[in-house]
């Protein structure tokens, strides 16, 4: 899981299985470490924007990662990517199992930034759309086929996924799942050719990576603006599910929903929802609409885990592209997604019997201050956050609306409960990835 998440807990759904459902919070039976959020560490400065369900554990959004190692496997719990510790697969054995052996240390290799190169977003042409066949023609030299070898703790495994091709000369853009804990990432395209990729940089809170290879004759994709998409237009999906063996596959669709905000690990995201089918191996692969133009990086689906439930279908998300240009314009000149502020405190909601116990109608429970953060000497643990600048604070979105009207460098006033006593601090927001460092 990553380490900083902001929202309170997902609250048990009794919506039978609706993901939209969000009740009020109900005593915890008992939360589990690691399950703060802190509204510090939300979304880049660009202000975009993977939601857990439950009927039982019945509904999941899964990423579209392919595990490899016999039977292809989509797991899904807690929403996390497939290439994690206790649910890997080995890349050589065709075993559900593996032997532990020396722990890894290396990391994957990485390339220049810095080099002015952004991500182009073109207006979508008038006139009619495109015919399948040509949208497909079009698009298919662009797709890459990722392969990623990948380490957790003691084990190893490979992991594959999709990339489009951004630039002529090798930038190319995949989820950041997809190569979550690689040391090396192979890239194969559409002609056949082969290049192990540098990484440029990866951003979590937004599912987006970019890699480069060194390499000619590259067909880059044309990009549009996913807000120049409406909800009933025609979309294909182009990627590599179940991988190699199916890759190139395109799916066709319609984008069912636009602005669908949702949840995984405590990153929020808003994505493009689409009737595309999308599988494991999709991530990081293109949601084109019928100009044959990139809007979207798909990169999960909503599935259902519950045997005695209807299968989900039509249920897939992508990246829309006017999130993923300014996070990728930043990784290419930074390595890293600059801008973005934090407040470096972990907080969550309250419920109802917090609530009576301290004798507060509101609020946000300070759960942990980040060192090095300007809160760190002002705001203590078990602290109560009550208003910021006048807004009254009854569930993190508060807080995070009042924090993504500001930049780094600029302030929020609090005024705090701290054991029955009023306080107020005024606290400062810091770079995210500065105070990370």
């Amino acid at each position: 899981m990553h380490p900083y998440y902001f929202d309170p807990p997902p609250e048990e759904n009794t919506g039978e299985g609706s993901p939209a459902v969000r009740p009020a919070p109900q005593e915890p039976p008992g939360r589990r470490e690691g399950e703060q959020h802190p509204a510090a560490h939300a979304g880049p400065a660009v202000r975009p924007t993977r939601r857990k369900s439950e009927r039982g554990a019945a509904l999941v959004l899964a990423a579209l990662t392919l595990v490899l190692g016999g039977t292809a496997v989509l797991l899904a719990l807690r929403a996390q990517p497939l290439v994690d510790a206790g649910a890997f697969y080995p890349s050589g054995g065709g075993q559900a199992s593996v032997t532990p052996s020396l722990s890894f240390q290396a990391e994957l290799e990485r390339a220049p930034t810095g080099d002015g190169t952004v991500l182009s977003l073109e207006a979508k042409p008038e006139g009619e759309g495109m015919r399948l066949q040509d949208i497909y023609r079009k698009v298919i030299p662009s797709i890459v086929s990722i392969q990623a070898t990948v380490a957790k703790g003691t084990l190893q495994g490979v992991s594959q996924g999709t990339g489009i091709l951004m630039s002529g000369d090798g930038y190319l853009i995949t989820n950041a799942h997809v190569i979550d804990g690689a040391f090396r990432v192979d890239v194969s395209l559409e002609d056949g050719r082969g290049f192990q990729a540098k990484l440029v940089g990866s951003d979590s809170t937004t599912d987006l990576a970019v890699l480069k290879i060194e390499a000619e004759g590259l067909t880059p994709a044309a990009f549009g603006d996913s807000e120049d998409m409406v909800v009933g237009d025609a979309v294909v999906a182009i990627g590599n599910p179940m991988g190699e063996e199916l890759r190139g596959t395109m799916t066709d669709g319609i984008l069912s929903a636009i602005n669908r905000d949702m949840e995984v690990d405590g990153n929020p995201m808003t994505l493009l929802q689409t009737t595309a089918a999308l599988n494991t191996g999709n991530s990081g692969g293109a949601l084109v609409n019928d100009r044959g133009q990139v809007i979207g990086i798909t990169n999960m689906k909503l599935v259902s885990t519950d045997a005695d439930s209807n299968t989900l279908e039509g249920l897939g998300f992508a990246i829309p592209t006017a999130t993923v240009k300014p996070v990728v314009d930043s990784l290419i000149q930074s390595g890293h997604v600059t801008g973005r502020p934090t407040l470096g405190v972990t907080v969550r909601g309250l419920y109802p019997s917090e609530k009576e116990a301290r004798g507060v109608a509101c609020g946000l429970l300070v759960d942990a201050v980040q060192a090095g953060s300007d809160a760190a000497d002002k705001v203590q643990a078990g602290d109560i956050l009550l208003t910021a600048n006048g807004t009254e604070l009854n569930t993190t979105d508060d807080l995070l609306a009042v924090r993504d009207a500001l930049d780094v460098g600029e302030s929020i006033l609090f005024q705090a409960d701290r054991e029955g006593a009023c306080l107020e601090y005024s606290v400062r927001l810091v770079e995210q990835y500065e105070l990370n460092q």
